[in-house]
């Protein structure tokens, strides 16, 4: 476990997984803990899939492989390439063992930087292949906790975004996969608020929103101040809570991808939101989680 801290936070994150384990400011703690009673992980990174593939197979060049959903690199143990006081950098190769399951060579860093009330997550995915064209999937799945979460309440505070107006998401149809020519509006109230409730994700299970809808999301207390929020530029983002569970905790997700359609069987370097490097290139994004 590596510590990094400033005046304001105290982060701490895994070499397993590259996966940060805690955000705290003084004695608060703002990521969830993990327990397995309503999700056991806390801010797993989703590579070279988000989501799920269809039937947990997928194909490239006419071979099909399986792989099972958000993909391996939150279970692997990653290296540790850099450590300050402020900033750590991890690395995950490709394997003969990878390769068996996800037929590309890779190089895929993860870094956290703090600064002020604020971590930057870094990601920068690198094909060394000499010949060969790398195609991916990246994303995160931070768990945040309500910050006036009580178990016999049904209010659990609300979510802005830096758009409010034409928001437009789709939903999972079945398999951990989406219909994705269904798009379904997301009503904003006009105090720009969108209200959580115990029983929010029951029934969508999990809003995604693609196309670039929004680049920053804020998650307010009950009394509707700031809490924390994310600013991202991935093309899609998931928010999702457990379904039916009361759980304590939220996620707010940047995605680079995407699960499947439902039923798509075509090669994996034509599903929605895939990313494709030349040999040699590279890819970087950075998101970032402030506390307020």
């Amino acid at each position: 476990m590596q510590t990094l801290k400033n005046d304001v936070l105290t982060v701490q994150v895994a070499e397993h997984g590259a996966e940060l384990q805690s955000i705290k400011k003084g004695a608060t703690e703002y990521l969830w803990q993990g327990d397995p009673a309503y999700w056991g992980r806390r801010s797993p990174v989703l590579f070279p899939i988000v989501g799920s593939v269809w039937e947990k197979r997928y194909r490239v060049d006419g071979v099909e492989y399986e792989l099972g959903q958000h993909g391996f690199a939150r279970d692997m143990e990653f290296e540790l390439v850099s450590e300050t006081e402020t900033e750590v950098r991890y690395r995950l190769v490709s394997t003969e063992e990878t390769m068996k399951k996800y037929p590309y060579q890779f190089v895929l860093e993860i870094a956290y930087r703090l600064h002020g009330n604020a971590v930057d997550v870094i990601w920068d995915v690198a094909n060394p292949s000499a010949d060969k064209d790398l195609h991916f999937q990246i994303g995160a799945h931070p768990a945040f906790f309500y910050p006036d979460y009580d178990a016999q309440t049904s209010e659990r505070g609300f979510l802005s975004f830096d758009r409010s107006e034409g928001l437009q998401c789709i939903r999972i149809k079945e398999k951990g996969c989406v219909d994705a020519e269904t798009k379904y509006p997301l009503e904003i109230p006009e105090n720009g608020l969108f209200p959580l409730a115990v029983d929010t994700f029951d029934a969508i299970d999990t809003i995604m929103l693609q196309d670039g809808q929004i680049g920053c999301a804020t998650l307010h207390r009950t009394d509707r101040t700031p809490w924390l929020s994310l600013s991202f530029d991935a093309p899609v983002v998931g928010i999702w809570s457990p379904p039916t569970k009361n759980a304590p905790f939220i996620c707010l997700e940047p995605w680079y991808g995407r699960c499947d359609r439902a039923g798509y069987e075509g090669d994996y370097r034509d599903k929605d939101w895939i990313n494709r490097l030349a040999p040699g290139e590279r890819f970087s994004s950075v998101y970032t989680i402030e506390i307020a």
